[in-house]
């Protein structure tokens, strides 16, 4: 798609009689509410962004965030045109070039690293945009053409997402909207009210009409606040809580033998497994008194007694630890212990992405790897993978790194190493992006790309069951081109001829459900609602090998791992060491959603600056009081930052708020200096929450000479 240039800001066109349009589109962050926007444009220029209220999922209602969309579109700091670096790497130091400069010069490093092995240029991109457009369609293509290396994109909810499939065999569950008919709703890891504000909506509806509302979490987050109660266990002990939860079901009888025996895989195994953890057990590991645990068993299995629909809102804070997967697949065994499927308003949800037909091959063209099979690039551990030489081992040395939709310096683990992987001189470093971020400084070219308000996209959701449609509401600012058009143009200069790289924006939009969804209703309407059964395993019916819920899993058992779930200690375990004795977790600011939105003035203003959460008695013992600056530290890295002596942190457990650029850090680093590359039990992915840190008061600056 050929889109006009809008070479400024925000000037208006010079007819002033043109009546303002609302132009239809999708909130396109890593947010399980994925919404349906409207956009106000006066004149060519975007003035509001606000909630569709057509939409139900929506509902007119849009987060903090997204509600000042144009502020982040027409910010100042905007990359509008391509930058090459004339610094030192890392110093920001850039001068502006054209397009065609760019480009030829990009092509020809990456032409001359591929004539040696195109393995050793690597993609770095994650969920800066959720778009499957803008996401990984032109670019997937690009880098499979080309036989770059794989990246594993694994940084947020792999575990989760392996152990939900090895249990209920995919990424599905209960609809959200059907959890304000629930009348027990348990909120597992989530912080609903700052990262899934829609759901935070029916809960409230349920809780209006009787229900009890019972958060999980380490942190005593907004959610946990104003739920009837808050189980503040330590990080990583969520599969021992569900453990014992099956104990207590086990042992008072409150199960649905009907549905477990028809439509369960693995019951006698696990209910030997269940009866090892005892409340007492279980409280000691966790932390929390037997007496929580007792309850909120009780609170689950009365559900079943009284046949009223008990409701799991699992996220995926609980699942960055060592035993993030075993720990999801232990919750995603709850419902049908108690028959709760057999209800709408029962189950489990973590993300109903697996419920979307998206046609990936179609969008991405694997046949274009002609037979190749490139080694794989895991891009949580892509600081040591950057400090790699060549061996037989791994493979050949990463000299290029191609970054889009994603800010690794800034979000990726154990961040001193990756800063030290992208300082390399003979890393060949090119970046997509809309503002100078942390990433953005290492780069060798910085390419101006559209924000969601400039370019087509269609999306999925992980958090309800619509598809969504965004179309362009203004021209592109500046120089910026979409993803896909930088892709086209860079396969161009490469030299690749196959068809498939002319293809549009709207070809690709339509091409991403094929005949799945009617794609003249996403144009007509901005959304289609998926055909679904209201409740999808009423009657068994999981899309596992087996059709049913497989608390054993076979398919585990046969890789030589354990079949059944299982409480798996942290690799850092909280008390077990006296030079580290605090667990520290990393949960997000309500106000910016990853590294997005940090710049954006009006949102950092009422965040303020980063802070460590930490309990009284923690602080107490260390002399620190509230807007002390103290230093945090491992063996990784130390961190200063203001602590803020505080009841939302729990004894032995500190919350590093983030994710803060670096650059707005105290000394130039964030939170992710102290997080560990070490990976999750199942799925790969990043243990971000198992941290053990030691706090102490920062030694003030020296004194001026």
């Amino acid at each position: 798609m050929n889109i006009p240039v809008n070479t400024t800001r925000a000037t208006a066109p010079a007819n002033p009689a043109q009546p303002p349009l609302q132009v239809r589109g999708a909130c396109p962050h890593d947010c399980p509410d994925t919404c349906s926007l409207l956009t106000t444009v006066e004149n060519g220029v975007a003035t509001r962004v606000q909630g569709n209220p057509d939409h139900p999922q929506t509902g007119g209602v849009l987060c903090n965030k997204v509600s000042r969309y144009t502020e982040r579109t027409y910010h100042p700091e905007r990359l509008l045109q391509p930058l090459r670096r004339v610094g030192p790497k890392g110093s920001g130091q850039f001068e502006a070039v054209s397009w065609a400069s760019a480009l030829s010069d990009i092509a020809a490093r990456l032409k001359a690293i591929a004539a040696r092995n195109p393995e050793a240029i690597v993609p770095y991109s994650y969920a800066g945009t959720m778009g499957q457009v803008q996401g990984e369609s032109m670019a997937g293509r690009f880098f499979n053409r080309l036989g770059a290396s794989f990246l594993d994109r694994t940084i947020c909810s792999t575990a989760g997402g392996e152990g939900l499939s090895q249990t209920l065999g995919g990424k599905v569950g209960m609809r959200v909207e059907f959890f304000a008919e629930s009348k027990l709703i348990i909120i597992w890891g989530s912080n609903s009210i700052g990262s899934n504000l829609h759901f935070w909506r029916y809960a409230q509806q349920a809780k209006r009409d009787g229900a009890k509302l019972i958060c999980i979490d380490p942190r005593r987050s907004e959610t946990a606040e104003k739920c009837h109660e808050h189980i503040a266990l330590l990080p990583g002990t969520d599969a021992a809580l569900a453990l014992a939860l099956m104990h207590e079901l086990i042992t008072h009888n409150w199960l649905d033998h009907d549905y477990i025996a028809r439509h369960t895989l693995g019951w006698e195994q696990l209910r030997e497994r269940a009866l090892q953890w005892s409340p007492e057990r279980a409280a000691a590991v966790c932390a929390v008194p037997v007496a929580q645990i007792r309850a909120l068993a009780r609170d689950y299995g009365q559900c079943f007694v009284n046949q009223q629909p008990a409701a799991i809102r699992l996220n995926y804070g609980m699942q960055r630890v060592r035993g993030g997967g075993n720990a999801t697949r232990a919750v995603a065994c709850l419902p049908a212990l108690i028959g709760a499927w057999r209800h709408r308003a029962g189950g489990v949800l973590l993300s109903s992405s697996g419920l979307f037909p998206v046609d990936k091959a179609a969008l991405q063209r694997p046949d274009l790897l002609a037979g190749r099979a490139p080694r794989t690039i895991n891009m949580v551990t892509i600081g040591d993978d950057l400090l790699r030489p060549s061996s037989p081992q791994f493979g050949p040395q990463i000299e290029a790194l191609i970054v889009y939709n994603s800010n690794p310096v800034a979000v990726a683990p154990d961040s001193g190493k990756v800063v030290q992987g992208f300082a390399r001189e003979n890393l060949f470093t090119v970046v997509l992006e809309h503002f100078q971020t942390d990433t953005a400084d290492y780069a060798d070219y910085l390419l101006p790309a559209t924000t969601q308000l400039e370019h087509w996209d269609v999306h999925s959701a992980y958090g309800h069951t619509d598809a969504l449609l965004n179309r362009p509401a203004i021209k592109p600012l500046g120089q910026a081109k979409p993803n896909t058009q930088i892709f086209r143009e860079l396969a161009a200069h490469m030299g690749f001829t196959e068809p498939c790289f002319l293809d549009s924006d709207e070809t690709l939009a339509c091409a991403v459900y094929g005949d799945n969804i009617d794609f003249q209703q996403l144009l007509d309407h901005g959304f289609a609602t998926l055909k679904l059964l209201d409740a999808p395993f009423a009657e068994g019916h999981f899309p596992t090998p087996s059709g049913r819920c497989e608390f054993f899993s076979e398919r585990l058992a046969a890789q030589g791992l354990d079949g059944l779930p299982e409480h798996l200690p942290n690799h850092e375990t909280p008390g077990s060491s006296n030079e580290f004795p605090l667990a520290m977790i990393s949960p997000p600011a309500r106000n910016f959603l990853n590294s997005s939105f940090v710049n954006v003035k009006s949102l950092r203003d009422i965040e303020g600056e980063p802070l460590l959460e930490m309990h009284a008695q923690d602080a107490a013992a260390r002399g620190i009081a509230s807007g002390a600056i103290v230093r945090v530290f491992n063996a990784r890295g130390d961190y200063r930052v203001r602590a803020e002596v505080s009841v939302r942190a729990r004894p032995g457990v500190v919350n590093g708020m983030g994710i803060w650029w670096r650059k707005l850090g105290l000394d130039g680093t964030n939170v992710n200096q102290l997080t560990s590359q070490r990976l999750t039990d199942l799925g790969r992915g990043p243990v971000f929450y198992d941290c053990l840190v030691e706090v102490q008061l920062s030694a003030p600056p020296p004194a001026p000479i």
